[in-house]
């Protein structure tokens, strides 16, 4: 099972920045960068009780113009996991959500 922090470690790999919900007020970076957060659990579970817990996450990477290296960057800090992807364009912000759904 893989913590939090070292998921985190994980997603520095692709050499951008990481913070996990979101930046704090008028913090955030440049553009591309990612956020992530637990969203829920999908727990093995064996008599009565979980054996094995396993987190739902989501990786979501910002981007002012759609960006291919970036998401092959990040997606290469996320090959030991398999991981389901949409995009979404967020007008009110003027930039592109590409969301990776795992569990870790």
């Amino acid at each position: 099972m893989i913590i939090l922090s070292e998921f985190k470690d994980m997603l520095k790999a692709s050499g951008y920045p990481v913070a996990y919900l979101s930046w704090p007020k008028n913090a955030a970076p440049p553009m591309p960068y990612i956020c992530y957060y637990t969203n829920g659990s999908d727990n093995f579970a064996a008599d009565g009780t979980v054996y094995y817990p396993v987190a739902q996450v989501q990786v979501e990477l910002y981007t002012e113009i759609k960006d291919p290296e970036a998401e092959a960057a990040l997606e290469k800090a996320l090959a030991s996991f398999y991981w389901n992807k949409t995009e979404t364009y967020i007008n009110e912000e003027k930039c592109f959500q590409i969301s990776y759904e795992i569990e870790v």
